[in-house]
């Protein structure tokens, strides 16, 4: 379908960008939502490469618009299987459908009425369709891996982990996520920051004390867009989940001690452990993928991050590191389904074969890392942005099988000494380590744990 401006665009609202004072119409931006839906789910191209080829075909549509439409996606793909169950089906159109009405907060009046007046809109509904949207097939009556949105081949890990908590930890990961930003210590306060970006509809975090969030919004909302604000670009503030930023602090890194972020990335823990730091000492960012290292560089002088020491690949580069560093930090590859509610798209590519592939990362990456502890008090931690007990719990009993210099600590004590007896609780299941979720505590999902080295 050829889309043009002049005809596309609902010319009784206000101006964006100069494009004649237009928006997009709710019939347009559903249609276009299930245009990109069908790239994703026929095509297997991921969301955020769809959505912007998207945008690129369609350049008269605006920010607020492209917005609108990237909810529609991702709130269908969040909740794919039960808005599937719900309309009894799994088409592009189905799931737009549902997802406007049933997260979007539109009602079945609005869609007919607007897809009567709209050329460009889908076709109109059908007589079972607005049954459906009207809410004829409740989720209730659903499977539990459907009412959690689980892929299916994945629920018993799920449920076993979860026990009957499964469904609401499910349930959490469909949501919307919120903006957390992380306050750079080394160059301002918290407090200063919420006064200064107070228009922006930012609040303290619960369990984090240099974190700031906007929760997430309803229906066509959009968030902020913080990269262009004066604290971003002077390195006073980063993105950073509030979750990472938890899992930062645990490692509780002091200053003038050697650390080591092994599986750096982008750097986002690199710069959370220099500033806990209070930038005294020494922390080694490296990663075994050059590109995903490469941001490093730049945010570390825009944070001031001057402890900051990239290592670029291959591992030779480390040599001089063995058993000498206090901390190592292990951010493992995973199959990221902490991260679902940001990244809906990998729920529905994940495989058996990608997470066996994924736990042979895990036990590689540690068996490479340890080595950097230092004999006699060094400490090893492990986190991924996992749920499962596949990648977490299992890997570190494996490794502490096979290597007797290492031992489990408890990180429930530093998190109480960290965030106090009354912060929201993780999940542990053996005392010792921690699950962070969105629904224990309304992070992404991120797991923890910390081993000392003995001799």
């Amino acid at each position: 379908m050829v889309l043009t401006a002049d005809i596309y665009l609902n010319t009784q609202q206000n101006t964006i960008f100069g494009i004649s004072g237009k928006f997009m119409r709710l019939g347009g931006r559903i249609q276009a939502a299930a245009e990109v839906l069908g790239d994703i789910l026929e095509r297997k191209t991921p969301a955020t490469m769809a959505l912007r080829d998207w945008g690129k075909k369609h350049r008269f549509a605006g920010s607020k618009d492209r917005s609108a439409i990237g909810n529609y996606v991702h709130d269908a793909l969040r909740s794919k299987s039960s808005i599937g169950f719900r309309m009894a089906s799994e088409t592009p159109r189905a799931l737009a459908l549902g997802a406007a009405v049933f997260r979007g907060g539109h009602t079945v009046d609005d869609l007919i009425k607007e897809f009567a007046e709209d050329q460009h809109a889908p076709s109109k509904l059908s007589a079972e369709e607005q049954k459906r949207l009207k809410g004829s097939i409740q989720i209730d009556s659903a499977p539990d891996w459907i009412k959690a949105d689980v892929p299916e081949w994945l629920w018993p890990m799920f449920e076993t982990n979860f026990d009957e908590m499964a469904v609401a930890e499910g349930q959490a990961l469909t949501a919307r996520p919120p903006l957390d930003l992380r306050v750079n210590t080394i160059k301002s306060k918290r407090d200063k920051v919420l006064s200064s970006l107070k228009a922006k509809g930012l609040k303290k975090t619960e369990i984090s004390p240099i974190g700031l969030r906007v929760e997430a919004l309803e229906g066509d909302a959009r968030l902020p867009n913080v990269q262009i604000e004066p604290e971003y670009q002077t390195g006073a503030i980063e993105i950073q989940d509030e979750g990472s930023q938890i899992v930062s602090l645990l490692v509780d890194a002091k200053p003038g001690e050697k650390v080591l972020d092994y599986c750096a990335g982008g750097g986002g823990k690199s710069l959370a452990l220099a500033a806990d730091m209070e930038n005294k000492g020494q922390v080694f960012g490296f990663d075994i993928d050059k590109r995903r290292l490469s941001p490093l560089y730049q945010r570390a002088q825009r944070a001031g991050a001057s402890v900051i020491e990239v290592r670029q690949p291959p591992s030779e580069s480390l040599k001089d590191l063995v058993g000498k560093m206090d901390r190592v930090l292990v951010d493992a590859p995973c199959t990221g389904v902490g991260t679902w509610r940001r990244k809906p798209d990998a729920k529905w590519r994940l495989s058996e074969d990608a997470l066996e592939r994924r736990n042979n990362e895990q036990r590689s990456v540690l068996k490479s890392a340890k080595g950097f502890v230092k004999p006699d008090g060094g400490l090893l931690f492990y986190v991924t942005c996992s749920m499962l007990a596949e990648e977490n719990e299992a890997q570190v009993y494996a490794f502490l099988e096979e290597n007797e210099n290492f031992t489990l600590l408890s990180a429930g004590e530093v998190w109480e000494e960290k965030f106090g007896v009354n912060a929201p609780k993780p999940w542990s299941a053996d005392g010792c380590t921690l699950t962070l979720t969105p629904a224990a505590t309304n992070t992404d999902g991120f797991f923890f744990a910390v081993m000392e080295r003995t001799k």
